[in-house]
């Protein structure tokens, strides 16, 4: 049902004709750092399960490198938004190179614990903090439950390894796993946030707002930044999807602060039609000369291409989205 939502609302242009697009710049700025386009890859966790089933090997490296790896060698100079829950240290992920790079953080019951996140994440070179606020308790993964899903015995949430993280059961397969979703602060609110900026010089993002209620109140707590986000449709139902949302959310902010889209973007001309709905790196947005300073997130296309093709399917996934984009511009 989702996903036909989603195609009706990203059914239709309006196309304009007659217009000079022999000059056409799809680079932009997002929060100061210019990318050659204006999409991001969104936070998605323990992506090496997907590789090593393909592969029916372990791999050397977290497939998240390999995303950073494709970007930064063939020039596609992109946002790379980083999951808390990858199988792979951050430190290990990000490396350097011409690369934006976010940490996705939640805040648990320990602070402390967050705060030794936010501290690696700072020491890891990333740019921005994106806080999840829709998860105040784990959706009803059926499918999970239904597969009997645990986290297999030799791979662990590693970015959690070597934190102080005060009394823990004894650890099986998933201990550390369940350990973290049962960390999960039900308690968070606006308060959480600027407790944040007191820690962090980093900007902080919002991300899992649907309404425009809330994101008048993101704007008053000092959010740098809002991610129009449903969680991937997977933590609660009869959710908006979030091009649906988009508009309210952009309405709501007045420019004030940058709205981004996550989710629902599987083609070019998808990533065309949410910038046309309003998402931007901020205000003061330049459309003269066809300069289009938006981006959107892109998750599950960049998770297949890579657990079918490992490298070269998300090169040919990331290639496929800017070609599309690019010959949308054009017309």
């Amino acid at each position: 049902m989702k996903r036909l939502q989603r195609r009706s609302c990203l059914r239709c242009f309006r196309p304009r004709i007659l217009i000079d697009v022999s000059k056409i710049d799809m680079t932009t700025t997002v929060l100061g750092f210019k990318i050659s386009m204006p999409i991001m890859v969104a936070p998605t966790a323990m992506q090496k399960m997907g590789n090593m089933l393909r592969l029916g090997l372990p791999l050397l490296r977290e497939p998240s490198w390999y995303v950073n790896h494709i970007v930064t060698k063939d020039s596609y100079v992109l946002n790379r938004h980083k999951s808390s829950a990858e199988l792979e240290r951050i430190e290990v992920i990000i490396f350097s190179g011409e690369l934006a790079r976010y940490s996705d953080v939640l805040v648990y019951k320990n602070r402390n614990v967050v705060e030794q996140l936010v501290r690696r994440a700072e020491r890891a070179g990333c740019k921005a903090i994106a806080l999840t606020v829709d998860t105040p308790r784990l959706g009803r993964r059926e499918s999970d439950i239904k597969n009997r899903f645990t986290l297999p015995p030799n791979l662990t949430l590693k970015n959690f390894e070597g934190l102080d993280l005060g009394k823990m059961d004894e650890a099986n397969d998933s201990g550390l796993a369940s350990y973290v979703a049962g960390q999960i602060d039900r308690t968070l609110s606006w308060k959480d946030v600027q407790w944040l900026q007191t820690i962090t010089k980093m900007p902080i993002l919002v991300k899992g707002v649907l309404t425009g209620e809330d994101a008048r109140i993101a704007v008053q707590a000092g959010a740098a930044g809002i991610i129009v986000s449903n969680h991937g449709a997977r933590q609660l139902d009869y959710v908006p999807v979030t091009i649906s949302a988009l508009e309210e959310v952009v309405k709501a902010t007045q420019g004030r602060i940058p709205v981004f889209l996550d989710g629902g973007v599987r083609r070019g001309t998808d990533v065309f039609k949410a910038l046309a709905l309003g998402a931007s790196s901020g205000p003061g947005r330049k459309r003269g000369k066809h300069q289009l300073p938006a981006f959107q997130k892109i998750g599950r296309p960049v998770v297949f291409s890579l657990a079918a093709e490992g490298e070269a399917g998300v090169r040919k996934v990331l290639q496929m989205l800017r070609d599309e984009f690019e010959l949308t511009i054009w017309h």
